[in-house]
């Protein structure tokens, strides 16, 4: 998952082969309660691993319910199963409603003192209506803010409240749908002795979220009888039974992005049409029906069980004009496919847009007026015109609010036909639903080498290129190369693999440093997994280093390793001719150097913290005569590349050095 302030995403123009989608929020924290509630274990499969179910799993294991992680395996829930949770508790539930509704309407009718909170967008999230019919009902709960938002004080210490079930419960259907859902899954605790009437007031909005409940509460033993979708019967005798194994199917919302990925791309050389994994149209979920969304688009899709398959077929997409109340969160994805479309297309029924984790309407405006759109807006609809020309497109900073949904819709704006870079604000905010979503987008995503960008930290030795280099990457997202550990670590593995290093085996020693299973990762160099950043600095391995990169097979090779670390979403590479032999078009050059006092000063204080004798004056004759060597080479010799950027960095901490690149950098973007 990115955890860096921003994720700038380069043109990319194409997607295929196949992503494998995470399992339903919906489904997901729904089957944790459900579990929760009843007798005996469940076991759940392929669960969504989010901010949202964290949240729930930790509210329920202070609720006093068993949870049984497991790293291979499936969760295993021990319910209550008619026990009183655990009392009093305070929980907090972030921006989860999938937490925060359900949880008040159940613990309202268990009894017990509760606080749940969550963050501050949560308590602008309503919850009075819910509030309202469990008051009615006869349960105390109090505001501990605002009226009719959380946080909430449920204060009922003697235990279940003494429920007044003469009358059907009424509950308003046209804010929240979770609202109903959360009566839905608590109200069976109610109905050992009668039947329990739930009557909606008002139009029932996403409606296909309580298809779902309805399925889920049917697998734990829960018969609802619906009359249309303004009554609700949960029959008396009702009793929460565990059906042992449940498996969480993927999610449909973010099945929707890569939906909309094939229909707006195509699949590269050697790829097949992209393929997602995980749902198929026969799903429980309702925004699968997105998928009609994209064929009416002019998307060509075609499934099977667990699978969709997406291809381009209309281009320019085509206009559409819908009532998108049966998929209210994929219908977000809608309103970026209509800058790829042929006309204005419009999305009504969206009122409740306005009450999820930002107001959604407002913020999809807002931002896709920054790419170029002209975007109008009301209380329940979204009107779109499409960007029909590439000079039509501006490069954009996407503020996301928090919401998972705004940053996972802005993804596809860096396929517009301009070739212009998007920036995703706060991208770690996808950990709500789809952790991995930007890792998932960038595997299946290509884009021409030359987009890629590149940043290239050169320098003589101790300058602290590398330091640099590895922060900066961190900090951009990008990818990270150590150039010179290339040949040492070519040369351990020779050793490893008993290659005599050696002129005879030219052949077999290019090929080992092809294929060298190399992998970067923050401060830690790996070989085949295995961490050798110590093991590479020995003596012996830097002697036969010296041997190998004698040896013009090998050069060329580790120059084509190089070369493939230019991937999605960017690369920071340091070394000694990296913008000047391997990347010489690269987006930024620096080179980076300090006297050689400083720098034989930096490599003492590194040496001696490993535990390796040296002395300074042996250092720094050393760096020298390194120096005269690297700047005298015939092939790729130390010096700065023509259009290259100087840093000296003799006075600077190496914060200070990252953030003067960093600068360097944000000044080079079109934002």
């Amino acid at each position: 998952m990115y955890t860096t302030a921003f994720l700038d995403l380069p043109a990319l123009d194409g997607a295929g082969d196949s992503v494998q989608l995470p399992g339903s929020k919906s489904i997901s924290n729904r089957v944790l309660l459900l579990a929760a509630l009843s007798s005996g274990c469940t076991e759940v499969h392929d669960l969504l691993d989010s901010d949202d179910t964290r949240v729930m799993l930790a509210a329920l294991r202070a609720l006093g319910c068993g949870v049984q992680n497991s790293a291979t395996g499936p969760l295993r829930i021990t319910g209550l199963g008619g026990r009183a949770p655990q009392s009093p508790a305070r929980l907090f539930l972030g921006n989860a409603g999938t937490a925060m509704r359900p949880l008040t309407a159940a613990l309202a009718l268990l009894g017990g003192e509760f606080e749940l909170s969550g963050i501050a967008r949560m308590h602008e999230r309503p919850i009075g209506d819910l509030v309202d019919a469990l008051r009615q009902l006869g349960c105390s709960i109090d505001y501990l803010g605002q009226d009719g938002y959380p946080p909430l004080r449920i204060a009922q210490a003697g235990g279940p409240p003494a429920l007044r079930l003469h009358a059907p419960i009424p509950v308003r259907g046209d804010v929240s749908s979770q609202f109903l859902t959360a009566l839905l899954m608590a109200l069976p605790l109610a109905a050992q002795q009668q039947d329990v009437v739930i009557e909606v007031v008002g139009e029932l909005i996403s409606k296909p979220y309580i298809h779902i409940t309805l399925e889920l509460l049917a697998r734990f033993g829960i018969q609802v009888r619906r009359e249309g979708w303004q009554r609700f019967v949960i029959p008396a005798g009702s009793q929460y039974r565990s059906p042992g194994n449940i498996h969480v199917e993927a999610d449909a919302s973010s099945a929707s992005y890569f939906i909309a990925l094939g229909a707006i791309s195509t699949p590269g050389n050697g790829q097949n049409p992209l393929k997602i994994l995980g749902v198929g149209q026969d799903s429980i979920q309702g925004d699968i029906r997105f998928v009609e969304a994209a064929q009416a688009m002019g998307a060509q899709i075609s499934s099977g069980p667990g699978w969709l398959q997406v291809q381009r077929a209309a281009w320019p997409l085509k206009a559409i004009d819908l009532d998108c109340n049966h998929i209210p969160d994929a219908a977000m994805t809608l309103a970026v496919m209509a800058l790829y479309a042929d006309g204005p297309s419009t999305l009504r029924n969206i009122a409740s847009w306005r009450v999820k984790e930002t107001d959604r309407i407002a913020a999809m405006a807002c931002e896709l007026r920054k790419l170029g759109a002209e975007v109008e807006e009301g209380p329940d609809w979204l009107r779109v015109s499409p960007l029909r020309q590439a000079s039509d497109w501006r490069a954009a900073s996407i503020h996301t609010y928090d919401d998972h949904r705004v940053a996972m819709c802005f993804s596809l704006a860096a396929f517009n036909p301009a070739g212009l870079p998007i920036r995703i604000q706060d991208p770690r905010c996808v950990a709500k639903t789809f952790p991995d979503y930007f890792e998932a987008l960038l595997n299946v995503a290509h884009a021409p080498p030359e987009h890629i960008p590149v940043i290239c930290i050169d320098g003589p030795t101790a300058s602290g290129k590398g330091t640099v280099a590895a922060s900066l990457a961190q900090q951009l997202g990008y990818h990270f190369l150590d150039s010179g550990s290339l040949y040492r670590m070519t040369a351990l593995a020779a050793m490893r693999a008993g290659i005599a290093i050696d002129a005879a085996q030219e052949a077999a020693l290019a090929a080992l440093a092809r294929r060298l299973p190399v992998q970067f990762d923050s401060e830690r160099i790996l070989l085949d997994g295995e961490d050798v950043s110590t093991a590479i600095r020995s003596e012996e391995v830097g002697m036969n280093a010296s041997r190998v990169s004698a040896l013009p097979g090998v050069r060329a090779a580790l120059v084509a390793l190089q070369l493939s670390f230019r991937r999605l979403p960017g690369l920071v590479a340091d070394g000694r001719d990296m913008g000047t032999a391997i990347f010489p078009a690269a987006s930024l050059k620096v080179f980076l150097t300090a006297n050689a006092a400083v720098r034989a000063e930096r490599r003492y204080k590194q040496l001696i913290s490993k535990g390796i004798a040296t002395t300074m004056p042996d250092l720094l004759a050393d760096l020298q005569a390194r120096d005269a060597r690297d700047a005298n080479r015939s092939a790729s010799p130390l010096k700065a590349a023509e259009d290259a950027l100087l840093l000296d960095s003799s006075a600077l901490t190496a914060d200070q050095a990252v953030s003067q690149v960093l600068d360097w950098w944000q000044a080079r973007q079109p934002f």
